[in-house]
This record gives C-alpha cells, structure tokens and sequence, in this order.
C-alpha cells in the first residue's frame, strides 16, 4: 500500500474525530458525566464535604436529571 494514501487517511481520520459531537446530550449522557466526576473526586476531602453537608444540591444519588431543575 502507498505510504503516502495511508498517511493521507489517518490524517483524515484525526480530523474526523476531532470534530465535536453536536448531538443533545441524553439522561445516560449526564447520568454517566456526573458518576466520572464523582469517581474522579472521591478522594477528596473537599469533595466530601461538599456532599454531606448540603451544599451538594442533588437528590441523594449524584445523578443529574435531563429536564429537571435540581434544587
């Protein structure tokens, strides 16, 4: 295969992927980012404050909710 048609398609390719995925976001979508960012913070003292004190502001299990205003 020719060097220089592979090089071309990986190119493509990198420029294909980098493009933003301009789909609306669905409840999985939130449900999953906001576990991540959980995961990602456990350890953190701050973090944990922040949820058992109140100031996090959502219902018991950290899920946000596509369409609900979380108080």
């Amino acid at each position: 295969m020719d060097a220089e048609q592979t090089i071309a398609e990986i190119e493509w390719l990198e420029r294909l992927f980098a493009v933003q995925d301009s789909r609306p976001l669905t409840s999985n979508d939130l449900s999953a980012a906001n576990r991540r960012h959980d995961e990602m913070l456990a350890h953190s003292p701050w973090f944990r404050l922040w949820q058992r004190y109140g100031v996090c502001c959502r219902p018991q299990s950290p899920v946000a909710r596509l369409g609900e205003i979380e108080n």
